[in-house]
């Protein structure tokens, strides 16, 4: 059993999500407010430690009117423990869980980082051999009361959660500008697929505009 993910995600209309130098701000106010309602909905936000490292993101309910306890559980995927000490994640806004792979448990759990964390209310998830097995982790965020998942990627997470067969549906707020840059970021990063037979298929089920962009949302079909 797993939560139902539902990837939501900004990028140009060339697919790019961040330009090369990091530059991600894409979206206008009108869809910064539709995120913040979806984080308002679902039960859990899931990034990846580079989205962590690169924008400290709080991760909560802020740009619309809420409570504390509407924020969702916020869920890093850290393979390598890498999380800083001083993210803003690892405050106590919402409850934050760390996923990080069984090949890094060891260093993480002997260091100082590790026990000021736990200390501060963070939990911790391992599994997986060098990289977060992000099955198990679905599986046990679902033991854990999670039934709806936001996932607000990065590129490298995002591909990996749909090669494993976890995103159920997209969201995507297509900006009208172009970047370009073959070293830009784009929607899904990762090794990708060999061939277009091997790519996961999309049904459009919804479209409307927001302000200056359009977001269109999506149905995954395995």
């Amino acid at each position: 059993m797993k939560p139902y993910v539902i990837l939501n995600a900004a990028m140009t209309l060339d697919g790019k999500i961040a330009t090369e130098t990091g530059s991600s701000n894409i979206s206008g106010k009108e869809d910064l407010i539709r995120v913040h309602e979806l984080r308002k909905e679902v039960d859990a936000i899931m990034v990846g430690i580079n989205t962590v490292i690169a924008d400290d993101p709080r991760l909560t309910v802020h740009k619309i009117e809420s409570k504390k306890e509407d924020n969702p559980i916020r869920v890093v995927v850290d393979g390598k423990g890498r999380i800083p000490i001083e993210s803003r994640i690892t405050n106590d806004d919402a409850p934050t869980i760390i996923a990080v792979s069984d090949d890094y448990k060891s260093d993480l759990t002997a260091s100082d980082k590790y026990h000021v964390l736990k200390n501060n209310g963070v939990d911790f998830f391992f599994a997986g051999e060098n990289q977060v097995d992000l099955v198990k982790l679905m599986n046990y965020l679902y033991e854990k009361g999670v039934r709806t998942l936001m996932l607000e990627g990065g590129s490298t997470l995002n591909f990996s959660m749909i090669k494993d067969g976890l995103i159920d549906e997209i969201r995507i707020c297509v900006a009208p500008m172009v970047v370009g840059g073959v070293n830009a970021i784009s929607l899904f990063g990762g090794d990708g697929f060999m061939t277009m037979d091997e790519s996961v298929k999309l049904e459009l089920v919804d479209s409307f505009s927001c302000g200056k962009d359009l977001v269109l949302k999506y149905k995954v079909k395995y």
